[in-house]
């Protein structure tokens, strides 16, 4: 059985020396992979990146290390060309948005003073600056104000379908303090979206060292609880094992 897993956080440079990133620590991730080792039959390729905790190397485990969104896409698009995986565990937490340019306050006022500026050419005004605003190796920090300005990254997670038809595919949902009813519905949600087999729907506030409660959500709407890192891993091996 061929196992594709991401697990950790992307980062999206806003220059040579700084980032945005995420806390993802890649522990799930890790938990998943040494979950599938302990079959024989399994191997792994496995994505991640330098920062994240990783699983012990073994003869069965290829890691891929990416550090942006663009790269993890990038690196998809050259595995799923090569190979055809049984199963896709997308644990990682990608970026949303990613650095488009910066402006410092005095750059930022010379420019909006040359624009008349309405709701509907905001989104062209964006684009244009983004083309034109030269990127720095350094931003300098001779200003009292920095404007960052983020673009939306794509949604990985929905060409997965596209890219490997017959893989079982699980995807991962994080909320903050919601509701159990909440938490299902949106993680329903994006199951159908994304067309993915299975989603784990997790909250940030029920995970900490010892714990991580979440809930494997299945397109069938069979809803199966775990309470730690280890229970989720074995949940989700067995599921795709069976």
């Amino acid at each position: 059985m061929k196992v594709l897993i991401t697990a950790g956080g992307t980062s999206e440079r806003i220059d040579q020396v700084r980032s945005i990133t995420n806390h993802s620590s890649g522990r799930l991730g890790k938990a998943i992979a040494e979950a599938f080792l302990t079959h024989p039959s399994v191997t792994i390729d496995y994505v991640t990146t330098q920062p994240a905790v990783k699983p012990s190397d073994s003869e069965r485990l290829t890691f891929h290390l990416i550090e942006s969104t663009q790269e993890l896409l990038d690196t998809f698009e050259r595995l799923m060309q090569e190979k055809s995986y049984d199963a896709i565990i997308h644990s990682m937490a990608v970026s949303d948005f990613t650095p488009a340019f910066s402006l410092s306050e005095q750059q930022l006022a010379e420019r909006l003073s040359k624009e008349s500026l309405t709701p509907d050419s905001l989104s062209s005004w964006l684009e244009a600056t983004e083309q034109s605003v030269s990127k720095e190796a350094k931003i300098s920090s001779d200003t009292d104000y920095l404007v960052l300005t983020l673009k939306k990254t794509p949604k990985i997670i929905r060409s997965l379908r596209q890219w490997q038809p017959k893989a079982t595919i699980v995807g991962f949902k994080l909320l903050v303090d919601v509701s159990k009813e909440q938490l299902l519905e949106v993680a329903k949600k994006s199951l159908i979206t994304n067309q993915t087999d299975y989603i784990l729907a997790n909250d940030l506030t029920q995970i900490n060292e010892t714990r991580h409660h979440g809930y494997l959500l299945s397109k069938n709407g069979e809803v199966t609880e775990a309470y730690t890192k280890q229970e989720i891993a074995q949940c989700i091996v067995s599921t795709i094992l069976k």
